[in-house]
């Protein structure tokens, strides 16, 4: 079974984030490279949290299923 990857770039402010992503239900959508419009809980993101807020280029791999496998930020 083959992964798949998808890339792209975030750039939240830390109190955007606070405010609008701190929920357990909260989720932050992204646009790939490839212009795929994507949906991750944002709780994934809290291990790239600093004061800046959440900002780089990260990849997401996903199994065949779409389920999520690991983000990783890149830049």
């Amino acid at each position: 079974m083959e992964n798949k990857h998808y890339f792209f770039s975030v750039d939240i402010s830390y109190q955007a984030y606070l405010d609008h992503y701190s929920g357990a239900a909260s989720s932050v959508q992204v646009v790939t490279e490839c212009g795929l419009r994507l949906r991750l809980p944002a709780s994934r993101f809290r291990p790239y949290l600093s004061q800046l807020g959440v900002k780089g280029r990260f990849r997401l791999i996903t199994d065949q299923s779409n389920r999520f496998k690991q983000l990783d930020k890149l830049v």
